[in-house]
């Protein structure tokens, strides 16, 4: 059965363009879930059955694999039973009725507008490396885009002109992105100061980097993040994802389309970007429990 894996590996590679890091998490969920079948006695891909997915599913939950990898690894079967229809390979879906994703739901951690502010306001823009950081801070939640595609990011992504973000996002999929004032200036500054000093006379059009004149990484803009959050007295937990989860919920509580937010993040499916309704929906449960007299 690990040969049909291999095989639509191979195809998200070559025909859809995945990048390394998917192709490689999908795999291990893969072949995870091939073991697990094994164990239950199944050699035939064409013998498992719904109640075999929904019992491997089940013991991930059990298991206490956070949510976001479950729903990779959910992600990964849908995909994945797809492909085994298409080529042939299998008559029925046995994942096509299952909803689990909507239990398994898990709302991303986001910041408060204040909370986020606070989080801006910690670099020290009397320095370089500071100005910097204020840069890449206020273009990640100005855009909600990626660190991945962030980290990537050139000097010929930008269209001063016009205040846009030309982005190359999952599976080489281009989109743009308007940039916002506030990290304009800051962007528009860091370009015209800091990053000259920065390159120490390399010859690179990547647009962030670090001390020595190269690219950042994403573990060491992390760091650079969780520095920031644990000096601002942040005492919620701060990822790099963090920014683009409170870009689009942000939007979203100001009265912002989902349609908008699904373009500017990039999601190919909407029902991707519907999480975050579930957020905003939340933030009102909080504001009419915190303000109404009968909350």
């Amino acid at each position: 059965m690990y040969r049909f894996v291999d095989e639509y590996i191979n195809f998200l590679a070559v025909e859809r363009g995945m990048s390394l890091n998917t192709l490689e998490a999908y795999s291990r969920d893969l072949n995870r879930y091939m073991g697990n079948m094994e164990k239950r006695g199944i050699r035939d891909i064409q013998n498992i059955s719904s109640d075999h997915v929904i019992g491997y599913l089940g013991g991930l939950k059990k298991s206490g694999l956070i949510p976001t990898s479950a729903n990779r690894a959910l992600a990964a079967l849908r995909g994945f039973y797809k492909y085994l229809i298409l080529q042939g390979t299998i008559k029925e879906n046995p994942i096509a009725h299952i909803s689990l994703a909507k239990t398994w739901m898990h709302l991303p951690d986001t910041l408060s507008e204040d909370e986020m502010e606070n989080l801006l306001n910690q670099p020290d823009v009397k320095h370089v490396l500071g100005r910097r950081d204020k840069a890449m801070m206020e273009l990640l939640y100005a855009t909600g885009i990626r660190v991945s595609e962030l980290i990537m990011l050139t000097i010929n992504n930008i269209n001063w002109q016009t205040g846009y973000l030309i982005v190359m996002g999952k599976g080489g999929k281009e989109r743009i992105v308007p940039i916002g004032q506030v990290a304009y200036d800051h962007l528009s500054r860091y370009v015209d100061r800091e990053r000259p000093v920065l390159l120490k006379g390399n010859s690179t059009t990547v647009l962030f980097l670090n001390r020595s004149g190269r690219g950042l990484t994403r573990q060491g803009f992390w760091k650079i993040v969780k520095k920031y959050a644990k000096k601002g007295g942040i005492m919620k937990k701060v990822y790099p994802h963090t920014f683009r989860h409170s870009f689009a919920t942000h939007i979203l509580e100001r009265g912002g389309d989902l349609r908008s937010v699904q373009v500017m993040l990039g999601h190919s499916d909407i029902s991707t970007t519907q999480i975050y309704t579930h957020v905003t929906r939340e933030r009102m449960k909080d504001i009419h429990r915190k303000y109404h007299p009968r909350g």
